[in-house]
């Protein structure tokens, strides 16, 4: 169990994320088109897995933008944006704002993706929600970089993520 803040208040997730160098756990989410993904449908991919409470919240939106911008530039590398939001609240947003480098995912069909990555927040005001992390995944399918973030307010460390993928 990780521990984390709201506006100072100690919250916990169900677990640890993934440790570097081991396998990614798989996964299995919802698209905006309400297809199914999975791990394996990224395979020999980069990933950047940006992961957040609601995409309706400030920071978590700016995390968006700020991947969405550098992932134009990346190569062979997706950049998967998970939260438990409905599809159509994260295709209206990206859509909204012209984000289009990005991929949004949703756990809010079975949560599998939160307990797996041991993230999904076990109390607090945003309980069953996802916690603020950013975890990299190299062409092989191996954690190479994992944050999450202390104070859920906070924008996560765009930059060590990004180098994670050098």
């Amino acid at each position: 169990m990780a521990t984390v803040t709201l506006g100072g208040d100690t919250v916990h997730t169900s677990g640890t994320l993934p440790s570097v160098g081991t396998p990614a756990p798989n996964f299995k989410l919802t698209a905006t088109d309400l297809s199914s993904k999975s791990l394996s449908d990224y395979a020999g991919h980069h990933l950047v897995l940006n992961i957040f409470p609601s995409v309706d919240t400030g920071t978590c939106a700016q995390s968006i933008r700020e991947f969405n911008k550098a992932a134009s530039s990346l190569d062979n590398t997706k950049v998967l944006c998970i939260s438990k939001d409905l599809p159509f609240a994260m295709a209206r947003f990206c859509g909204a704002e012209g984000l289009d480098n990005v991929e949004s995912l949703s756990d809010f069909r079975t949560g599998e993706f939160g307990r797996a990555y041991g993230l999904d927040f076990t109390d607090g005001a945003f309980e069953a929600l996802l916690s603020r992390c950013v975890v990299v995944i190299d062409s092989e399918g191996k954690v190479t970089y994992t944050e999450q973030v202390p104070e859920i307010a906070d924008e996560p460390n765009y930059k060590a993520a990004l180098d994670a993928l050098k």
